[in-house]
């Protein structure tokens, strides 16, 4: 192995935590590892991390050359995917972290169609709610369905992702159309429990925000499942359109409190900002995103019950 590799894998080392994560990601045995480790610091002469039997941390030299090998990797990489034939085929693998319904439900077909595209790519995904750790759990990318915030990642925008208050037509007899926010707290109420617990908010016509703090029914990490409930008459329950747009258009759900919005969402694709965005990954959420370009179709639910309210 050469310095350039040793920076690498000293890199590698530092973005997943350890050495025994690094020597997972790249495949090798830890031993391995920690070998680059030391030639490169027996190289240098000097000591890039202070290693214990419990922890390791960057020196403050360590900090600095880590600081300054990120930059050199990626002008070199960047060299050779400017310099390399831009109509090569992607190799290597995607690492991608998706979230359960969204990825099942629309991307799904999307990410069918980029391998068949590209046949030499090794597609692994992680259909999960969960908030990953790109950088330690080693995935190239993450698509997110959030209001983002000030994080340490990139992100590119997807598609909207509107959320609609909704009830099965059979609950809504039973116990009323709500026609205010206050007035849910007298209603079962089924939540989505990756979101804050029992709180939703509200927007009027004028913009003006009200939250209201509920009781909660039935609470669960995932939509299908809450979607499911509504049919069933359980209560009302916040889901995003792509979730319940065909139980909407069906009839087995009614958009209610229409005059009232929820905070707008997004999808995005997101990935660390201090990794390379390698050709195969921008290739990946060029796609994505043409794919999502203009009005989502899980949207139009909302027009036609919109129509219906108004005849």
């Amino acid at each position: 192995m050469g310095q350039f590799e040793d920076m690498g894998t000293f890199v590698r080392i530092i973005e997943a935590g350890s050495i025994s994560r690094a020597a997972e990601q790249l495949g090798v045995a830890k031993s391995a590892v920690s070998r680059r480790l030391v030639d490169l610091e027996g190289r240098l002469g000097v000591q890039l991390l202070n290693r214990t039997t419990r922890k390791s941390s960057l020196t403050e030299v360590g900090q600095s050359y880590y600081q300054h090998a990120l930059q050199i990797l990626d002008d070199v990489n960047e060299l050779n995917a400017t310099t390399s034939n831009s109509k090569a085929a992607l190799e290597g693998g995607l690492k991608i972290a998706v979230p359960l319904s969204f990825g099942l439900l629309h991307l799904t077909p999307v990410i069918n169609a980029f391998t068949k595209e590209h046949p030499n790519l090794t597609i692994h995904l992680d259909f999960a709610d969960r908030q990953t750790d790109l950088i330690e759990e080693g995935f190239d990318l993450a698509i997110r369905i959030a209001e983002l915030k000030d994080s340490n990642h990139m992100a590119r925008k997807l598609t909207p992702i509107r959320r609609v208050l909704c009830a099965s037509p059979d609950y809504l007899e039973r116990a009323g159309h709500p026609q205010t926010p206050e007035a849910l707290k007298s209603h079962d109420i089924l939540h989505y429990d990756n979101a804050p617990r029992s709180s939703w908010t509200f927007i009027d016509s004028n913009a003006q925000k009200t939250r209201v703090n509920l009781p909660t029914k039935i609470s669960a990490n995932n939509g299908d499942y809450l979607c499911e409930a509504a049919v069933a008459g359980f209560g009302l329950v916040v889901l995003p359109t792509f979730v319940a747009w065909r139980e909407i258009e069906k009839g087995r759900l009614v958009h209610v409190m229409t005059e009232f919005g929820l905070p707008m969402l997004n999808a995005y694709a997101v990935y660390p900002q201090t990794r390379h965005l390698s050709r195969r990954v921008r290739a990946f959420i060029d796609f994505l995103i043409d794919r999502f370009s203009g009005e989502p179709c899980w949207d139009k639910c909302l027009k036609a019950s919109y129509n219906k309210k108004k005849s």
